[in-house]
């Protein structure tokens, strides 16, 4: 793996046992962690979603999984990394039409997914910025940019929420500046 520099990190579906996401990516890290392969995979990802319930007069936001069954996985192809998640307990397959060559993600269909593609997004908006949420649960709140997170294009907004400062994290795409 002398020449990892050449090669081009692509985004992969990897099909796993039902239930099993949380245990194929923490697997998938150890096993980055302790052969060095930072380079060569660089990011395992399980896309979440946050939802609001309301249960006896209680609002919880839980987190569940945008894609059940699946995980995605930034990764340089050689057979070696191939071999090496294929192999990971729980990981029935990459998704693609031929299982011994991984198929991996366009970036259309990265774009539709609201991962990252090979564009930076532009945002009008910075850090202590006043901003108006246009999508999802908080549609219409107003409130302050606290953080901004290039790599995963998020940012973290603080909104007034029953009497309460609220951080609520958020796509870049889901808020414009005020």
């Amino acid at each position: 793996m002398a020449e990892q520099s050449s090669y081009e990190a692509k985004w992969y579906v990897v099909h796993t046992y039902s239930g099993y996401e949380n245990k194929v990516k923490s697997t998938l890290e150890a096993v980055i962690e302790n052969r060095g392969l930072q380079e060569m995979i660089q990011s395992v990802i399980i896309p979440m979603d946050e939802s609001i319930e309301v249960k006896n007069g209680k609002k919880t936001v839980t987190q569940k999984k945008r894609f059940p069954g699946y995980v995605l996985i930034k990764m340089v192809y050689t057979e070696e990394i191939w071999y090496i998640v294929r192999n990971t307990r729980g990981v029935s397959g990459f998704v693609g039409p031929n299982a011994n060559k991984p198929q991996p993600l366009s970036d259309e269909e990265l774009a539709k997914m609201g991962l990252e593609s090979g564009w930076v997004p532009s945002v009008d908006y910075e850090i202590g910025d006043m901003v108006r949420i246009i999508s999802g649960p908080f549609a219409d709140c107003v409130g302050a940019v606290e953080e901004m997170n290039l790599e995963k294009h998020t940012v973290r907004v603080r909104i007034s929420m029953f009497g309460r400062e609220t951080p609520v994290e958020l796509e870049f795409a889901q808020v414009v500046r005020v």
